[in-house]
C-alpha cells in the first residue's frame, strides 16, 4: 500500500471512468472533494454509489459539468441533482447490485473507499458499510483509500488487503454520526402496534429511525430474539445489553448480529468495534431471500409513503419525484413471507404532518410501485394493524380504510366506490 498526498491520489481517475463510492457512515468525504477540486481537467466522470454521507459538491455547478451522478438509492444529497436531470437513479433491489459489478453490467473504474488501518497481517477492515462496496472492491480496476484510525475494526466479510490499494491516504477524523431522531405520541402508538406482533424466538428486520427505535423499546419483556437485517442503528443495543437479543433461535449465524451495514452514534460504533458478536456481510447475502427465510419468525418492519386501497405500496417515490430508492424492501417483505411464522410489517403514520392522507384510492400518478399488493401482509398505523394477505380488493378497502385517520376515511369510501367500484 503506498501513502500520497490526496490531490495525488485522485489523479489515478481519469475522463470516462466509472467511480464507486462508500457507503452511509464512511462515505470518503475527503476524496470526494478533492476530485471535485479537478473538474476542470476532467469530463464525463460516473459517480456511482447507494445512500452517502456529506455535502455532495459534485452536483453543483460548475462541477457537475465534469461528474454525473448514477445513484443506486438517492439521499437528501443528491435528490435535487437526481430529479432535476443532473443525475440518474437506476432502480435496482439491494440484494441485486452485487450482479450489476460482478455480472460486468456496470463495470467499475475505481473504487473510492475508507478503511481501518492495515493490521499486523496488512488485512484492513471496510468497517461498518461492506453492503455493495465488498464486490465493488473486488471487481473495481482501482481502488483509493482514506486510512482513518477511527474506523471500526469489523468482522465478517469486510476486509481489504493493504496490497490491493492502488493509493492511499492517511486521514484520522470520526466517521459519521446520527443522532436519535425525536418521536411523537403518533410514533408511540405505531410502535406499541407493531411490537404485539412480535413473537419471542423472532429474528428481526428494521430500518433506522423514530418507529424502528419505539418499536424496539417496546420488547423489554421479550426473549431469544435474534438480527439478521440489512442495516441497524442504537435501538438495539439496550436489548442487546439485557439479553433479549441472544439470537440463540437463528439458523443462520446462530448467536450472531448479522448486517451488512450500521449507521448510529459513536457509542453504537465502539460496540461494533472488534465485536465478534456483530456479523457484517454484504448486502448480496444479507438480502438474499433464500437465506432470510431460513431463519424462525423473520418479522420485517418496513415503512411507506403511501399505499392505495388494493394493497400496492410506494415507498420510494413522492409521485414522479424520486425520493430515495427501493432499497431491500422487498428482498426482506418476501423472505420475512417465506419464513416460518414469519411477519412483513409496514409501519406508518395514517397521514403526513400536512394533513395528507397517506392510504389513498389510487397512488400519485408517477409513483413507483416498490412493494407489490400480492407481496403485502400486515399494515400498521396509529389506528392499529390489519393484515391483506389473503383478503379480496373489497376487504382490503375495507382493512385499510379501518385504519386510516379518521378525518379521511368518509371520503376513501367514496373514491372507492367511484373510482375502483368497490362496494364497502
Amino acid at each position: 500500500m503506498k501513502y500520497v498526498d490526496i490531490h495525488e491520489a485522485v489523479k489515478e481517475i481519469k475522463s470516462g471512468d466509472r467511480v464507486f463510492i462508500h457507503s452511509a457512515a464512511m462515505t470518503p468525504v475527503p476524496l470526494l472533494e478533492a476530485l471535485t477540486d479537478r473538474y476542470h481537467e476532467l469530463e464525463n466522470v460516473e459517480l456511482l454509489g447507494i445512500h452517502t454521507e456529506g455535502k455532495a459538491r459534485y452536483t453543483e455547478e460548475p462541477y457537475n459539468q465534469s461528474f454525473k451522478v448514477n445513484a443506486l438509492f438517492v439521499g437528501g444529497n443528491i435528490r435535487k441533482a437526481v430529479n432535476s436531470g443532473g443525475g440518474y437513479y437506476t432502480p435496482t433491489f439491494l440484494g441485486d447490485i452485487h450482479h450489476l459489478f460482478r455480472r460486468n453490467i456496470l463495470p467499475l473504474d475505481v473504487a473510492l473507499i475508507q478503511v481501518s488501518p492495515p493490521d499486523k497481517h496488512g488485512y484492513c477492515s471496510l468497517g461498518v458499510s461492506v453492503d455493495i462496496t465488498l464486490p465493488a472492491i473486488q471487481t473495481a480496476k482501482k481502488i483509493i483509500a482514506l486510512v482513518n484510525k477511527n474506523v471500526p475494526k469489523t468482522h465478517g466479510d469486510g476486509i481489504i488487503h493493504s496490497s490491493q490499494i492502488t493509493a492511499a491516504v492517511e486521514f484520522h477524523q470520526p466517521i459519521f454520526q446520527t443522532e436519535l431522531p425525536h418521536i411523537t405520541e403518533i410514533d408511540q402508538k405505531i410502535g406499541y402496534h407493531v411490537a404485539g406482533l412480535i413473537e419471542d424466538g423472532a429474528t428481526l428486520q428494521m430500518g433506522i429511525g423514530a418507529i424502528p427505535n419505539v418499536v424496539l423499546n417496546n420488547l423489554k419483556n421479550h426473549k431469544r430474539l435474534g438480527i439478521h437485517t440489512e442495516m441497524f442503528s442504537d435501538g438495539i443495543l439496550p436489548l442487546v445489553a439485557s439479553g433479549v437479543i441472544t439470537g440463540e433461535e437463528k439458523k443462520v449465524k446462530t448467536g450472531k448480529i448479522t448486517t451488512c451495514f450500521a449507521l448510529g452514534s459513536q457509542k453504537l460504533y465502539d460496540f461494533i468495534d472488534d465485536n465478534p458478536v456483530v456479523h457484517f456481510k454484504e448486502a448480496g447475502y444479507t438480502n438474499d431471500t433464500a437465506i432470510i427465510r431460513q431463519n424462525p419468525k423473520v418479522t420485517a418492519i418496513n415503512s411507506a409513503i403511501e399505499i392505495d386501497l388494493t394493497g400496492q405500496i410506494c415507498a420510494d417515490t413522492i409521485g414522479s419525484m424520486q425520493y430515495s430508492g427501493v432499497g431491500g424492501q422487498m428482498d426482506f417483505i418476501r423472505g420475512a413471507a417465506l419464513s416460518e411464522g414469519g411477519k412483513p410489517i409496514f409501519a406508518m403514520s395514517s397521514q403526513t404532518h400536512k394533513g395528507i392522507s397517506k392510504i389513498v384510492p389510487q397512488l400519485r400518478l408517477g409513483a413507483g410501485v416498490t412493494t407489490t399488493r400480492a407481496h403485502v401482509h400486515y399494515i400498521a398505523t396509529e389506528y392499529g394493524v390489519v393484515n391483506l394477505f389473503g383478503k379480496d380488493l373489497h376487504e382490503r378497502a375495507r382493512l385499510l380504510i379501518s385504519i386510516a385517520h379518521p378525518s379521511h376515511r368518509e371520503n376513501l369510501i367514496r373514491e372507492a366506490y367511484d373510482f375502483l367500484h368497490l362496494k364497502l
